[in-house]
């Protein structure tokens, strides 16, 4: 599939900038693979009434973490750094007794005007520096951070990083929605902090909209893809089938396990909130309509022709073209009808991206 197949318009004006004032007041466009009818529109909060007692939602709990630092090199040069998770090869950390054991180095996206010699060191405020201590593989850096005056290393990187929101959400030096970003750009039920994005069909969500579901019969489950680099790396090749796609860390816990067996034996679907799940739950699949449980990295990369083997429906935001994530959704409803879809929301006022209203493909 040539990249220019999974293109769209969009009007930046469609792009939202801001979270709906209610999270579950977006608006929910329903998308039918096969009967009538084909595109619905509705609210999130009446998205119960599309589900059946049986089903399974099943929910990515990462936690997304103040992961971008901007600095300066010792030139006096800026520098923007992105924590995408600790180094596997360094055991180097700092002992905090509040909540374990803090990375000292990471593995980061970096951007500069020029790369500093490794060992350069860098400047993020009073609390925090760094030293750069070179490339690693593929767009990643390694960086090695150090807190200052006495502050511990955690609350060194939560006082000087911020919210990592992606390039289209313009902020400038508001910071009043710097700080709503903090509670807004998280779902409610994130539990397992490592992501630098958020996994954003599940900021929908909120706790008394899924306990009113589970009060109706529609179960819950968790899992964790600590959202990385793969979720949105842009696509640089003709051919979407050339694109390396990085690992992503993920768990599916045992009770994810039963609780997918149990919906498949009352006859329920499997109900991904999030590309992310399915990532997750296609990587733990057992060939059998099951899945098993699963600790480690994913590198699946789902294009049009994947056979799915666990998710049968499909709760998702609006993505950008020429995107993987777009091109995963239209693996799971074909490319015609997702594109079509996406052109009639753009009509209907729908607002795309992160921030944006979502999509229930059944």
């Amino acid at each position: 599939m040539r990249i220019e197949e999974l293109d769209y318009d969009l009007p930046r004006e469609r792009i939202a900038q801001h979270p709906c004032p209610e999270r579950d007041a977006s608006k929910l466009l329903v998308l039918r693979r096969n009967g009538e009818p084909a595109v619905e529109d509705a609210v999130f909060r009446d998205v119960g009434r599309f589900l059946c007692p049986g089903d399974l939602l099943v929910l990515n709990e990462t936690k997304v973490f103040p992961a971008r630092l901007e600095g300066r090199k010792t030139t006096g040069g800026a520098i923007e750094l992105l924590l995408v998770e600790p180094d596997p090869a360094s055991s180097a950390h700092e002992s905090d007794d509040r909540a374990g054991a803090v990375a000292r180095e990471w593995l980061c996206l970096a951007g500069f005007s020029r790369p500093p010699a490794p060992g350069s060191r860098l400047a993020f405020g009073p609390e925090l520096e760094g030293v750069y201590l070179g490339p690693a593989s593929g767009e990643l850096h390694r960086v090695r951070l150090e807190a200052q005056g006495g502050v511990m290393l955690r609350d060194a990187i939560e006082r000087r990083g911020e919210v990592p929101l992606p390039p289209y959400i313009v902020r400038g030096a508001d910071r009043g929605r710097a700080e709503e970003d903090r509670e807004r750009y998280q779902t409610e039920f994130a539990e397992s902090e490592g992501a630098i994005a958020a996994p954003t069909a599940g900021l929908h969500f909120t706790l008394p909209l899924l306990r009113r579901l589970e009060a109706d019969g529609i179960a819950t489950a968790r899992l964790t893809l600590h959202v990385g680099p793969a979720t949105f790396l842009p696509v640089r090749v003709p051919r979407i089938e050339d694109h390396a796609m990085p690992a992503e860390r993920y768990v599916v816990p045992a009770e994810t396990v039963s609780a997918v067996a149990r919906s498949r034996a009352a006859g329920g679907r499997v109900i991904a909130v999030g590309t992310t799940v399915v990532r997750a739950l296609e990587s733990a699949a057992d060939g059998r309509g099951g899945i098993l449980p699963a600790r480690g990295r994913t590198d699946l990369y789902i294009l049009p022709g994947h056979r799915f083997r666990v998710v049968d429906a499909l709760i998702t935001n609006f993505h950008l073209p020429r995107s993987t994530l777009l091109a995963m959704v239209c693996a799971f409803a074909g490319r015609d009808r997702v594109l079509s879809a996406y052109h009639r929301a753009v009509e209907a006022g729908y607002r795309f991206y992160s921030y944006g209203d979502a999509m229930l493909i059944l």
